[in-house]
């Protein structure tokens, strides 16, 4: 897989810290950043079974890039005021076709359709869980997070 245009900041591996939050809460603030800047086939794929390279991807699709950089712009803004997240890593920011969010944990990718069709990212994790949320739906329609989040309750 190619990665992202790689024309905006990388963040020095030495200071790469893990998040606060848990995974599965920053992957539902993300979706619900993506929902509200009206990104199309968002989908949250769980990668906590078959890879060490994150917990989640959220992957959406931006119409134009600036649809693309509202979405990026979004999803760091939630991160950050909800959670006091920052990436670890963003690449993409420049040209806008594939904007990569590093979370650590979480890595939101997001795309122009042409991008996205091409990349197939969902198919390169085809043995996943995945879960694609409904038009006009937002992170409490993600059931595989949603029931993170409740047995995460069950054990306080």
């Amino acid at each position: 897989m190619a990665s992202p245009d790689q024309s905006s900041s990388t963040a020095d591996p030495s200071l790469r810290r893990p998040p606060e939050n848990a995974p599965y809460v920053l992957a539902a603030h993300a979706v619900n950043a993506m929902a509200d800047k009206k990104a199309k086939d968002i989908t949250v794929i769980d990668l906590r079974e078959i890879s060490n390279m994150a917990d989640f991807f959220v992957i959406a699709t931006g119409e134009s890039d600036l649809q693309v950089r509202a979405i990026a712009d979004g999803v760091m803004e939630r991160l950050d005021e909800e959670c006091g997240e920052q990436p670890w890593k963003r690449e993409g920011m420049e040209h806008l076709r594939w904007v990569l969010l590093d979370y650590v944990d979480v890595v939101m990718h997001v795309l122009l359709p042409e991008r996205r069709e091409h990349y197939r990212i969902e198919r390169l994790w085809g043995e996943a869980d995945r879960e694609t949320v409904p038009e006009d739906g937002d992170g409490s329609d993600v059931e595989l997070l949603q029931n993170l989040m409740a047995s995460s309750d069950e054990d306080e």
